[in-house]
């Protein structure tokens, strides 16, 4: 089952469905800097990107993604992408039961700086407010130290690692090899002190946090919208 493409709208990213037409600006994105994508796929030349991009709109016609373009607000670039995937249902739900949150990455000038945040918030809101699903999975590279201190910063719970689990990717790998993954994850009594924190955290950045459709607490100025 394929969800329905939605776009997220933020203070400073909003998060809208990936098409082939954004190839040219994910690449120009992806080109700033590409010395922080050691674990990450980021496509570094137009056939590549394109493919990447068709291969993320298969897992959508699929029903196991849901992928978007981080498109930044200060100056109405595309900048990176994010994505939810491995999407699983169960009988008798429309909506997903359980997600994982990845596959994201940011242009240089877009790191450090309240999209990721809020992109998050975004994503999170959604799933545990609109979907109303019973997990949230976050998984990487578990040599990717940056990205782990990330997720644990945010509040999800370590689950352990899946050994040989993933291809794994980007320069720091070497062609063909398998990862070790770090799972993490986020259960609904877990996500209100999750959802503070992240407003907080973005409002101390100077940018007002996001609250999809349910009005989350301490955060404002954001709305969903369906896409046919």
């Amino acid at each position: 089952m394929a969800l329905e493409p939605i776009t997220l709208r933020g203070s400073a990213v909003t998060l809208e469905p990936v098409s082939v037409a954004h190839v040219d600006a994910l690449l120009a994105a992806a080109d700033e800097d590409r010395s922080t994508f050691g674990y990450t796929v980021v496509p570094a030349d137009v056939a590549a990107m394109h493919a990447y991009v068709e291969g993320l709109l298969d897992e959508h016609r699929r029903g196991t993604g849901l992928p978007f373009v981080q498109r930044r607000l200060s100056d109405d670039r595309p900048v990176g992408c994010t994505r939810y995937l491995n999407v699983v249902h169960r009988p008798g739900r429309d909506a997903p039961v359980e997600v994982e949150i990845g596959g994201t990455w940011l242009a240089a000038s877009a790191q450090r700086s309240p999209i990721n945040s809020e992109a998050k918030l975004m994503l999170l809101t959604h799933a545990f407010e609109v979907w109303q699903v019973h997990r949230v999975a976050i998984c990487t590279d578990a040599r990717n130290e940056r990205s782990r201190t990330a997720i644990e910063r945010l509040g999800a719970t370590f689950e352990g690692v899946l050994r040989n689990h993933r291809p794994a990717a980007g320069h720091r790998s070497e062609p063909g090899a398998s990862r070790d993954t770090a799972c993490y994850s986020i259960l609904p009594d877990e996500w209100p002190p999750i959802r503070a924190h992240l407003a907080a955290r973005i409002g101390r950045s100077g940018t007002t946090g996001a609250s999809g459709t349910s009005g989350a607490s301490g955060a404002s100025d954001t709305s969903v919208e369906s896409r046919s």
